[in-house]
């Protein structure tokens, strides 16, 4: 990334300022702004999160937002009530008490004598979330929204839950969030009220995966913050940005097809960080182009922002398979409108163990398949950080506990844009069940690319805010959608259609093993088939990407990131071990020294659905001088056929003596999953 220290204007730095609520509660802020602003008053950027804006994401905010307000802006970090320094509890995601209070903090903004009352807010996942939460509120003083990672359904595509089934990410999230909301505040910001803050939030933040477990279909709770419910409640311009490594690039294709007011989509071939970060590269000047579309919306300069095309898309070629990509060759292309008329729907039946286009008699064959628990070790995590080996791997791993049809050797390229989905007839011996659905790319020498994916709970065949047990025996025909992909086939290379039964650690399984039946002849597989185009080759480059010199920050211990497959023949067990250690670093503008560590483990037993069980244990800690505290939480998740079962331990250390000790034993019943 090329550092730039000299921008338009000159930018100083307000380390803590407090944003008073109406009700008394103060929010802590990182503001940068131009020493000018005062005489020349300038539009205000919001990131609103809590991941806490003054140690956890001090590197990455140093980057983006210094340069941004050199170019003649206010960028505001704030931490959400409950975390990072500002007072409060923080109980669950996306609350309409904090929504509330975003609205809150953008009247405080546009009222400061260095703001031109104008606002924009920008965020990446829940600071993406928030900031469509909120503009479907329609406060007056905002803008423009630019929402990366993110998605406008909570329910039908967060990490929570994919085609109405439990994600595993739902535990490994829960913990992340367990973990965060065990930290304390910084007393060189609160003061002696510190420990006070520390342990309201040890009491009072919760186990937020009991909660999160109660609602297993789309009720009240999930719709409550997903904008899909009413796009037209979103009146201003929204910039969608994502990567296909990413678990919401779904979302963008939605917001483009459904809001609206003036909008724009961007999916590059990152994992779940922003553009000017972003890893499988090519990495882009995203901070260039946000200039562009604050200019316009907030400022009214024309930038041509808007007579481009309303998606451009990163078009991936064909790679061999691995578990992490540097870069991700490919090329971009562009969209005018979505649904684009330019794409046209590809039809492959299902024949056994075929694809095949152009069938001109239909014969109907049963074909069945039980998959083992082990299909699912090689699937890589449902949203790629990029730090470890998170991808899928060689889909040949999986292949051998699926169902399998494959196309001849394409005779001349295909390219996709857009979402797959099948359209199945099947049987099934059992109430509950679920279907997982995988796109590979073939090379000659038989190496399997997974492309994209889909999952289907059956029992959410026809919805999933009422789903209803099969019928066994009974045929039915179902809808299967892939998630959204861009990709080149080349020629010579072969489609493959993989379904299994199981995708675990990626998704629970069913409370016992199922038989599907699926009826070639009658099931057919759809791509969204996609011809290059020439003006492809005149869309204007993206600039390299560039930011503001990174604070310094001193590395006391070395990260380590891996995924490990074990498997116990003996027992016939098998393991997948994520390691996500971020090691220790000292930051020096703040004298802090802070670590943070953890470890997920998912394993199950032979063919017992009910061996199935997730850990996931995080250590964090945070130090200045004698000042030292460390959390460790601890959260285990299993499940019978009838229920669900938590267990989890959160523990905190003051010094060497330990503060706080709790737990919690939670039972909750199986909803159809």
């Amino acid at each position: 990334m090329q550092e730039v220290t000299d921008t338009p204007r000159e930018v100083e730095v307000h380390e803590t300022v407090w944003i008073p609520l109406s009700d008394g509660t103060r929010l802590a802020a990182r503001i940068w702004r131009p020493v000018d602003a005062i005489d020349k008053p300038v539009p205000a950027i919001l990131e609103y999160i809590p991941y806490r804006r003054r140690d956890f994401t001090r590197l990455r905010d140093s980057i983006m937002h210094p340069y941004i307000a050199g170019h003649g802006y206010a960028c505001v970090r704030v931490d959400l009530r409950g975390s990072g320094d500002s007072d409060g509890i923080l109980r669950d995601e996306y609350l309409q008490q904090e929504l509330e209070d975003g609205v809150e903090v953008i009247r405080w903004l546009a009222a400061q004598p260095w703001c031109s009352g104008d606002v924009g807010m920008i965020g990446i996942s829940w600071g993406g979330f928030n900031g469509l939460q909120i503009a479907a509120l329609q406060p007056p003083e905002l803008k423009a929204v630019i929402t990366v990672c993110s998605t406008d359904d909570r329910y039908a595509d967060d990490i929570h839950h994919m085609g109405g089934c439990l994600l595993g990410d739902n535990l490994s999230w829960a913990a992340v969030m367990f973990a965060y909301n065990s930290l304390p505040p910084d007393p060189d910001v609160v003061g002696e009220r510190w420990r006070e803050m520390w342990h309201q939030r040890l009491e009072g933040s919760g186990l937020w995966l009991g909660q999160w477990l109660r609602h297993q279909r789309r009720d009240a709770y999930w719709k409550h913050g997903s904008i899909c419910e009413d796009f037209s409640a979103v009146k201003c311009p929204v910039f969608a940005v994502s990567g296909w490594a990413d678990g919401y690039s779904n979302a963008v294709f939605r917001l483009l097809a459904n809001l609206e007011g003036p909008r724009k989509g961007l999916i590059g071939p990152w994992s779940h960080k922003y553009p000017h970060l972003g890893e499988p590269g090519p990495a882009i000047g995203f901070l260039q182009e946000a200039l562009r579309w604050w200019d316009k919306w907030l400022k009214g300069v024309e930038t041509g922002v808007m007579d481009e095309p309303m998606l451009r898309a990163w078009m991936q070629d064909s790679v061999p398979p691995t578990t992490s990509y540097t870069i991700r060759p490919g090329r971009w292309v562009g969209e005018s409108s979505w649904p684009s008329p330019d794409i046209e729907d590809r039809r492959y039946t299902l024949t056994p163990w075929r694809l095949a286009e152009d069938v001109d008699v239909l014969v109907e064959t049963a074909l069945t398949i039980q998959s083992p628990l082990t299909v699912g070790l090689f699937a890589g995590k449902w949203c790629s950080y990029a730090s470890g080996p998170d991808l899928a791997h060689d889909q040949r791993e999986e292949d051998g506990g699926a169902l399998v049809f494959e196309s001849d050797p394409l005779d001349t390229p295909l390219e996709i844009l857009g979402a797959p989905f099948l359209e199945l007839e099947l049987t099934c011996d059992q109430p509950v069940a679920m279907v997982a659905a995988r796109l590979s790319d073939v090379a000659p020498d038989d190496k399997a690319t997974r492309v994209t994916y889909g999952l289907l709970n059956l029992t959410h065949r026809d919805d999933s805010e009422h789903p209803a047990p099969l019928e066994p025996g009974k045929r039915y025909r179902v809808r299967v959608k892939l998630n959204d992909a861009a990709h080149a086939f080349p020629e010579g290379h072969r489609i493959r259609l993989s379904l299994s039964t199981s995708y675990w650690p990626l998704a629970w399984a069913p409370p016992k093993p199922a038989r599907l039946t699926v009826i070639a002849g009658a099931s057919s597989f759809v791509l969204p088939a996609r011809k290059p185009r020439p003006e492809d080759l005149d869309l204007p480059a993206f600039g390299p990407p560039i930011g503001a010199t990174a604070e310094a920050r001193e590395v006391v211990e070395a990260g380590h990131h891996n995924w490990l497959v074990h498997r116990d023949l003996a027992k016939d067990e098998s393991t997948l071990e994520v390691t996500n250690d971020h090691g220790v670093f000292h930051i020096e503008a703040i004298d802090l020294t802070v670590g943070h560590s953890t470890r997920e483990t998912y394993s199950s037993q032979a063919d017992d659905f009910t061996s199935l069980r997730g850990e996931v244990t995080s250590v964090r800690s945070l130090q200045r001088g004698d000042w030292h505290v460390r959390t460790k939480t601890r959260t285990v998740l299993t499940a019978s056929e009838t229920g669900f079962h938590i267990q989890a331990d959160l523990d905190a250390f003051e010094g060497d003596k330990r503060v706080a000790c709790k737990s919690w034993d939670r039972h909750i019943p199986r909803d159809f999953v």
